[in-house]
């Protein structure tokens, strides 16, 4: 009888706000699970904006508002046959044995869990549930705070708590979003190699800018994008290199 995988706890995490962390974990979890047949579950800890579950709300708006988002929605719930990956809200603190208690009891198994996390570290049980996660994956962008920020918490992960051994944590990587295309390349080189010297993991995938990252489903659009109902168009993940990122997370979390 085959083992049955142990499920993997996952977290984009940062200390910088507006870096991306809710929309990668949206983008992922939808992907993963309605299109690459994994199952997965979200437990939104972002108190208190919860902005998934949110977004969840108005995913199921825009669906109901919008015929082609609802004629997608019908032909891929039809074809997948599985329900929409749960979004449990629930303070840092608690959001580990709340996902094993939900693990205990769900009726299929769960691949993955997605753990959305505040940005400020000194947010009550974050250090904690950071070091309950399997794989962490930080976003950055070409903006000096938002490196230092994030480099100084990854150092501190990386060279503390894992190497201390009290921790669950098996990778963590960085990784650019947002990257401007009319940017030199030489300026990313150069933070890479400061990145690298740090004894940090930079991912190879360079996620580009574009506007579609701050666009939800909109009751007129005719594309999905960030959605926590449906999957991202494959043609717009492909266009500011998504695709490559979630083909190259995969085989980091080996999936």
């Amino acid at each position: 009888m085959e083992k049955m995988k142990k499920t993997l706890f996952v977290a984009f995490s940062s200390q910088k706000g507006g870096v991306g962390k809710s929309t990668f974990t949206a983008i992922l979890a939808s992907t993963l699970h309605y299109r690459n047949g994994f199952n997965v579950a979200v437990f939104d800890c972002d108190y208190p904006q919860h902005s998934l579950a949110q977004m969840r709300q108005r995913d199921q708006t825009a669906i109901m508002q919008n015929e082609i988002f609802k004629k997608l929605a019908y032909q891929q719930f039809s074809t997948i046959n599985k329900k929409v990956y749960p979004i449990f809200q629930c303070k840092p603190e608690v959001a580990l044995k709340e996902a094993e208690q939900f693990l205990q009891t769900s009726p299929v198994h769960i691949d993955i869990v997605f753990f959305d996390l505040p940005g400020t570290v000194n947010t009550p049980g974050l250090l904690s549930t950071l070091a309950g996660m399997n794989h962490i994956f930080s976003p950055i962008t070409a903006d000096r705070v938002v490196l230092e920020s994030t480099l100084s918490f990854t150092d501190v992960m990386t060279n503390v708590l894992i190497k201390t051994g009290h921790t669950s944590i098996e990778t963590i990587r960085l990784f650019w979003n947002q990257v401007d295309g009319r940017e030199k390349s030489v300026l990313y080189d150069h933070y890479d190699k400061i990145i690298y010297e740090l004894g940090l993991t930079l991912m190879e995938t360079r996620v580009t800018d574009s506007k579609r990252f701050r666009k939800e489903s909109e009751s007129e659009a005719k594309t999905v994008f960030r959605s926590t109902l449906l999957p991202p168009d494959k043609r717009l993940i492909k266009s500011c290199k998504l695709d490559m990122f979630i083909e190259e997370f995969l085989k980091t979390i080996k999936l």
